[in-house]
């Protein structure tokens, strides 16, 4: 898929190779999965797998973070990943992932509805409020959301918003 898809970026096992480097010089690192480019379901639990068992061996990566393709404005094209794709992915690789600390919603990808369902489908994070986001933005997708309405968004998920740096060191928490 990775070939066919961006096939001038590195390979996914040099993708691993630079993260196992990173975490025996102690960077701790983010995990990512694009999703929704003709992949095979068995494609998905493949790359779940690989960075399940990296993480394994280096305990090294702070989240992992799915979000959908988003086919507007490009030479791939294709039909976009349902909300109930979206939220089904989310929610195994919660269960697949139980190594990763935190797993975050895409709300930038989905939506504020779909974002706030996520703190349900296994995600204890939704990431930053993107004060400047292009890479989505380009394929003809664009949230935004300010702080207060993302603490509002979190209460009425029945959860406890907080605010967290890079690392995941805690900041502040709205009571």
């Amino acid at each position: 898929v990775r070939r066919r898809i961006s096939p001038r970026k590195i390979s996914s096992a040099q993708w691993l190779g630079v993260m196992e480097e990173a975490h025996k010089q102690g960077i701790k690192t983010t995990a990512t999965m694009m999703f929704g480019t003709g992949e095979t379901v068995e494609d998905r639990i493949t790359h779940l797998a690989k960075i399940r068992d990296l993480q394994d061996k280096t305990g090294g990566f702070m989240s992992f973070i799915p979000w959908t393709f988003q086919p507007r404005n490009t030479a791939l094209g294709g039909r976009s990943v349902s909300s109930i794709e979206y939220l089904r992915m989310l929610s195994i690789s919660r269960l697949f992932l139980d190594n990763f600390p935190n797993v975050q919603g895409s709300w930038v990808t989905q939506g504020r509805d779909i974002g706030q369902m996520c703190l349900s489908f296994g995600a204890n994070d939704l990431g930053s409020i993107m004060i400047e986001e292009n890479v989505v933005r380009a394929a003809g997708i664009s949230h935004r959301i300010t702080v207060d309405e993302m603490v509002d968004l979190i209460r009425k998920a029945g959860k406890t918003p907080a605010q967290r740096d890079t690392e995941f060191n805690l900041l502040k928490v709205y009571e």
